[in-house]
């Protein structure tokens, strides 16, 4: 008999906890949320989405609105429309018991800015992705000139460098080696303020003081952009205190495990 007793108990217990459950979920339901907590997360200096800015597109898009109910919160739909724009590389939303709520956000790192031959310009970010211009904000990064075809609404890197035949027509791959590379060294970020590329293939640095051209050549590899640089650092560090910034006209890095130089003419 007591055993009959413990199973009803038990019983009991269960569904009063399920009815509990609903009316929870009932309630919470009819909850009016407030204003979400956003934490945008900046990966350099590069600020191209503001928490107003984020807010007003989504009222835009009809994802938030005044008086708005907990069960016409869309997670899945938001989310999906965060991840969407150009700025975000992740975003997460996060609720809790209550009207209290809070999205997070990720955004994109630039690299480059991409001035194409069409004049069309666009960044590309560290994960070689494009993106447009911001109305925002203006990055402070290297700027990329010259014959490069490639336009904003074609392949990324990751499509070129798995596609050879996309090897041969794009160039996006190798300014992507020359811009990443610069973008995560401290000494090649303040000395490098451009990246052009001649219709021979070749690219050329044009540093942001002294006045010379760094003729640097092809960048087919990680492993060649990281040698030509490694010799332009150390010529930057053994070399140039002693001979001074504006000596070089042009400083050569094509020659495998060599630099030629070009001293400037002098007039009397």
């Amino acid at each position: 008999m007591k055993s009959w007793i413990k199973i009803l108990l038990w019983l009991l217990f269960i569904l009063s906890v399920v009815l509990l459950m609903f009316k929870v979920r009932y309630t919470q339901n009819e909850v009016q949320i407030a204003s979400p907590d956003i934490f945008i997360q900046v990966n350099g200096e590069n600020a191209f989405l503001t928490e107003d800015e984020l807010i007003t597109r989504l009222k835009r898009k009809g994802l938030l609105y005044s008086e708005q109910q907990y069960k016409d919160l869309n997670i899945s739909e938001i989310e999906g429309f965060l991840t969407g724009m150009n700025e975000v590389k992740e975003a997460e939303i996060f609720t809790n018991i209550g009207d209290k709520w809070k999205i997070e956000v990720k955004l994109r790192k630039p690299i480059a800015r991409i001035i194409n031959n069409l004049g069309e310009s666009y960044y590309l970010d560290e994960d070689g992705a494009k993106m447009p211009l911001s109305i925002l904000y203006t990055a402070r990064i290297v700027v990329v000139t010259g014959d490069v075809p490639d336009r904003l609404d074609k392949e990324s890197v990751a499509d070129i460098i798995n596609n050879d035949t996309l090897k041969s027509i794009r160039k996006l791959d190798d300014i992507y080696r020359i811009s990443h590379y610069v973008c995560n060294d401290q000494l090649l970020q303040s000395l490098i303020g451009q990246i052009h590329r001649k219709h021979n293939g070749d690219f050329v640095l044009i540093p942001q003081v002294g006045g010379q051209k760094i003729v640097f050549g092809t960048a087919f590899s990680d492993l060649e952009v990281e040698e030509k640089f490694r010799k332009l650092k150390v010529f930057y560090k053994e070399a140039i205190p002693y001979e001074g910034w504006n000596t070089y006209e042009e400083i050569s890095l094509k020659y495998n495990k060599q630099i030629v130089c070009k001293k400037k003419k002098k007039y009397d």
